[in-house]
């Protein structure tokens, strides 16, 4: 599950990787056994980013799957890619990032425009994230 979190301004929140050098990234998270694919959502949030004070604007329709590369598939063992499910979400006027939490995983983040967005993340999910951009787009949501 991956989350791809607006500011008042359109702008789109990416996170900087605190085990991986200069990795940005979406917040994203695992669906623990017998959760729903929101409330993993909401806890992943708060887990990651320190708020969960969101609204959900729009849903990918379908999972969708990315390979890592070898020198991350290294690190992230037994596991060889991800299958998420993406967001569309709106940050509340009262959110506060905080992401000094209980296991941080995020040392930076940063609000960018949705042109800077694909420029700044990890390539190897470039793809992944240009679709679900373009879809929200086509929507009429970005």
């Amino acid at each position: 599950m991956c989350q791809t979190i607006t500011h008042k301004k359109k702008e789109i929140f990416i996170a900087q990787r605190n085990d991986l050098e200069d990795m940005w990234q979406f917040p994203q998270g695992g669906i623990d056994e017998g959760e729903e694919v929101k409330e993993a959502l909401f806890r992943e949030l708060e887990e990651e980013i320190g708020t969960n004070k969101v609204s959900i604007v729009a849903e990918y329709p379908e999972w969708i799957s990315y390979d890592f590369p070898s020198k991350i598939s290294i690190k992230m063992k037994p596991y060889k890619g991800q299958t998420q499910r993406y967001f569309l979400l709106k940050l509340d006027e009262d959110a506060k990032i905080n992401l000094d939490t209980q296991h941080p995983e995020f040392d930076d983040y940063k609000f960018v425009s949705l042109e800077d967005v694909l420029s700044m993340t990890a390539h190897f999910k470039k793809t992944v994230y240009e679709k679900v951009i373009k879809y929200f787009k086509e929507e009429g949501l970005l």
